[in-house]
This record gives structure tokens, sequence and C-alpha cells, in this order.
């Protein structure tokens, strides 16, 4: 299966922003990408913080756009919004099938409290005890986590307890010193000790840094997208390889428990 992890720069504006993600969308699926992964915050993007303000609800615009979208390609796509949530928001993924329907969607558990930044004072957390989003996919098991997400192994070693064979990380990776080469080398330690491919779509543009990544289940990037998408094949057969070879799954002695 091809799939692609899209780097685009959404912006401010809704309606550029939902272009952008349709756009990239069909260019991806023009170069064969049954799978499309858009960033973190495709539907609206502000460095200074995405809220309420940002917010718009599942059958609005963006959504929709993207349901329509996967329709005409025949594509799976999965990309980042914010819902209302009270007077905060919610940042979700939202899972989209390639005959339009809607599939589920991931909020994002991890807010990003870090660095400077809280997120939490504009957005909910997801739900840890929530049951993980994955997506069967002609063979693979696709699971969902969200940018800060990346930096908690637990999070890929839940995706993966529930039979994910790929990770999908939407991402707006807050830019600074070596954060675009934590980036890099968080996607692929998830790879290798999840024996599980890792597609890293990267918002660009400023306050945000990274570049959009396949990786492979042995850690290496198959594809990278600076500014574009990253297109690249994958197999299940792979995985499952992999897997036979280093069964440090198997041989794991410790499970993961969410708490609140």
């Amino acid at each position: 299966m091809r799939v692609a992890a899209v780097g685009l720069g959404s912006g401010d504006d809704p309606r550029v922003a939902r272009e952008h993600a349709v756009g990239s969308v069909r260019r991806a699926a023009d170069e064969g990408a049954q799978l499309v992964v858009l960033p973190e915050y495709a539907a609206r993007f502000d460095p200074r913080g995405v809220g309420v303000e940002h917010a718009e609800p599942l059958d609005g615009p963006f959504v929709s756009a993207l349901r329509a979208v996967a329709t005409q390609t025949r594509t799976t796509v999965l990309a980042g919004t914010v819902v209302p949530a009270g007077d905060l928001a919610a940042n979700l993924v939202v899972a989209v099938g390639a005959d339009g329907a809607l599939l589920g969607t991931y909020a994002k558990v991890h807010l990003y409290d870090a660095f400077g930044q809280r997120e939490s004072d504009r957005l909910v957390a997801g739900d840890p005890a929530a049951a993980p989003l994955v997506v069967d996919l002609d063979g693979l098991r696709v699971g969902v986590m969200t940018c800060y997400d990346l930096r908690f192994p637990e999070s890929a070693r839940r995706l993966v307890d529930a039979g994910a064979t790929v990770l999908a990380v939407p991402a707006a990776w807050a830019a600074g010193p070596h954060k675009a080469d934590q980036w890099e080398t968080l996607l692929r330690a998830r790879a290798i000790e999840s024996c599980a491919y890792v597609l890293g779509a990267a918002q660009q543009g400023p306050g945000v840094a990274g570049d959009s990544l396949v990786v492979d289940p042995l850690g290496v990037v198959l594809a990278r997208g600076s500014g574009g998408a990253a297109i690249a094949s994958v197999e299940p057969a792979e995985v499952a390889a992999v897997r036979e070879r280093n069964p440090s799954l198997v041989n794991r002695r410790y499970a993961v428990v969410p708490r609140g």
C-alpha cells in the first residue's frame, strides 16, 4: 500500500486551510496513496495557540470537505482538527474512510504543557482510558496518536496492544533548539520499539519544526517531505517479518495501564 504523510502550513484562515488539506489529499492520491495523513491542526493553525475560537463541529466545513475528497479520491484520510468542548476545545484526529464515512476520532491525551506552553489552558485532554483509535486498512492496522503523545512510549505501546501495525502521528511540533532532531529521533524510536511503520505528518511554517516522515519497522526513513508529502509503500508482511525476527513485543514483562 502507498501511504502519504503530508507536511503543510494550514494557517489561520479556515477556508485556505481547507483548500490546502483537500489539495494535499488530491495530490497524494494522484501519486498512488491510499492512506493520507495530514498534520495536527490541519483545519486551522495559529502558532500562538489554538482554542475554542478555532473550533468547528464534526459536521462543519472541514470534516465535510475531507469526507467529500476521500470519496472522490478513494483514499482513507487522517487529519487534525479542533471541536467545541464547552468553554474550551478538544484536539481531535478524525479518520475518514475511502467511502467518506467517519470511521472514528481520537482526542489528544497528552496536552502540550511543556517548553513554556500550556495547551491545557485552551484544550480539554482526551480520556486516557478511552478505546484506542485503530483503523483496519487492507491488511494494515493504523493506530492514531497526536504530536506530544510521541514523547510517551506507552501511547504507542497501547496502540500496538490494540493490534496496530502502523502508527500515524499528526503533529504541530513546536520549534526550538534540537526540536526537529528530537521529532525525527522519537518517530524512529517508536518504530523500532513497536516493530511498526510510523507516519509522522508535520505542520509547517512559523513556530513549528520537523519534516514529514515515513519510517519502517526497523527505524529506517523510507520517505521525507520537507514542506511536502513523504510517500512510500508499506507492507503488512514486513511488519510480520520484523516481529518474528525480533520478538521484543512478546518478550515484554510490563503492561500499559491508563491512569487519570
